[in-house]
């Protein structure tokens, strides 16, 4: 304390000193200058240059966040659409497309902060905080590398780019009790299911200091903040709300398989945005995202196609395009880590697993999953991040460390995909059950025959 006395003192001589030299300069023009302390002296440090964003990068992400974009509106809409009867194909598109932009509205007013920010309380692993809430604080200038990895782009583009994550995840939900949930009830579920389950899960898994992040879980591109979140919430809303009037006994094929083939088309495209997109950067590992995000989905098509063949004795679009959708979500979460190979091993194992769940495991347990987003979005996310754990394994081409273990690997990856079956189970039980209990969850059995296109909406897909 002595010596910062000293200093602060001697400080203050010199001030005075230097506040009466120019009287003493005009006394004696030759008289030498005094001599400065360095405190008085001292330069002021240079400001630390700020990050400046990649244009490269930058323009990747905002052409990933467009393709993941499409993959939802219109293509989710178009393969959902066309997977119900005709009486209640505007009902699906009317609910994918305002839950996007329901979804779109909560995630920049507090979803982006409290999944991307670091709570200070003992919730601090699970969820963030409201610090950007109306995203305060995000600018043009300001950047995400702080959180990506050291990845420098625009703070805009990686909310924008995760914001619509959010979005396709809470409408993937949608089809598990497709033909028969009232649309307002849909609309406070996925409000209240947003907030409770896909944030917490977007935290641990990708957020500041998120738990599952932390411990080692690996998930490039979301198989269990995405897929396995969705089909488990799609479960426990086909179990609560019950099956359709007439199901199993009454026939409910596809209204238009044509519909669903271009969904599935732009479901694809789109997807190269949502996998090869969340390596956040233009570079060698995105390519490889892409290529893995091919091949693995063809695997996965052919997978499925052959074994069904081989079973019912025909090939069908249906099978085709199911495999497609089980394969790339199977890839999500290995996209950026596993080789080829691997990705296509992969998507041959996915194929045949989901086939089964959705026919033998939903035969068995008798729920209604309408469009089967339990049996290939959760069922397959399970399959994609367990496979993760072997897969990036550096033996078997993936891009893991030299000292990469598939076992003590694996055990992370069921830590990762056990919390997701769990945490949305639970809060997905819970929310259908508190909705049906308030302001009930289903349409009439009268308006359930008459189709949800024209008892909710007051439309008609097609008007014949």
């Amino acid at each position: 304390m002595k010596l910062n006395f000293v200093k602060r003192f001697l400080g203050m001589l010199a001030a005075m000193f230097i506040v009466m030299s120019p009287m003493l300069v005009q006394a004696d023009e030759a008289a030498p200058a005094p001599v400065a302390t360095a405190a008085a002296t001292a330069a002021p440090a240079a400001p630390v240059a700020a990050p400046i964003p990649n244009k490269g990068d930058t323009t990747w992400m905002l052409t990933a966040t467009a393709l993941v974009i499409l993959m939802t509106i219109p293509g989710l809409a178009l393969f959902y659409g066309g997977l119900v009867r005709s009486k209640n194909m505007l009902s699906v598109l009317t609910q994918v497309f305002v839950i996007f932009c329901l979804i779109a509205l909560l995630w920049v007013i507090y979803g982006y902060s409290m999944a991307f920010t670091e709570s200070t309380g003992g919730l601090k692993t699970i969820v963030g905080n409201l610090s950007k809430m109306f995203l305060k604080g995000v600018t043009p200038d300001s950047t995400s590398d702080t959180f990506t990895k050291g990845v420098v782009i625009p703070e805009y583009a990686f909310m924008v780019f995760q914001l619509t994550f959010a979005a396709i995840t809470t409408a993937l939900i949608v089809g598990g009790f497709a033909e028969r949930i009232k649309f307002s009830s849909l609309l406070v579920f996925s409000v209240l299911w947003f907030t409770f389950s896909y944030i917490p899960m977007a935290h641990m898994v990708w957020g500041p200091k998120g738990w599952l992040l932390d411990m080692g879980a690996l998930d490039f591109a979301g198989g269990t903040v995405v897929h396995i979140n969705a089909g488990m919430a799609a479960l426990m809303g086909a179990i609560v709300i019950g099956k359709r009037v007439g199901f199993p006994k009454t026939a409910m094929p596809p209204h238009s398989l044509t519909m669903t083939m271009i969904g599935a088309c732009l479901l694809w495209v789109g997807w190269f945005g949502f996998n090869a997109g969340s390596n956040l950067e233009a570079n060698g590992v995105t390519a490889l995202a892409m290529v893995n995000t091919v091949v693995a989905t063809a695997a996965a098509t052919l997978s499925w196609l052959f074994v069904e063949w081989m079973i019912k004795g025909k090939p069908s679009l249906l099978g085709g395009v199911s495999g497609a959708v089980a394969g790339l979500v199977a890839v999500t979460p290995a996209a950026g880590t596993s080789g080829p190979m691997g990705a296509i091993l992969l998507g041959i194992v996915v194929g045949v697993v989901c086939l089964w769940a959705v026919t033998s495991l939903k035969k068995a347990l008798g729920y209604d999953d309408t469009l089967d987003v339990f049996g290939v979005h959760a069922i397959g996310g399970i399959v994609g991040a367990l496979g993760t754990g072997i897969v990036t394994a550096p033996s078997l081409g993936g891009l893991g460390a030299a000292d990469f273990s598939i076992s003590a690997q694996l055990v992370k990856q069921f830590w990762g995909a056990g919390t997701a079956v769990v945490w949305s189970g639970v809060v997905s039980y819970v929310l259908f059950v508190v909705i049906k209990a308030v302001m009930g969850l289903r349409v009439s059995e009268e308006a359930e025959r008459e189709g949800l296109d024209v008892a909710e909406h007051g439309e008609k897909a097609y008007n014949m």
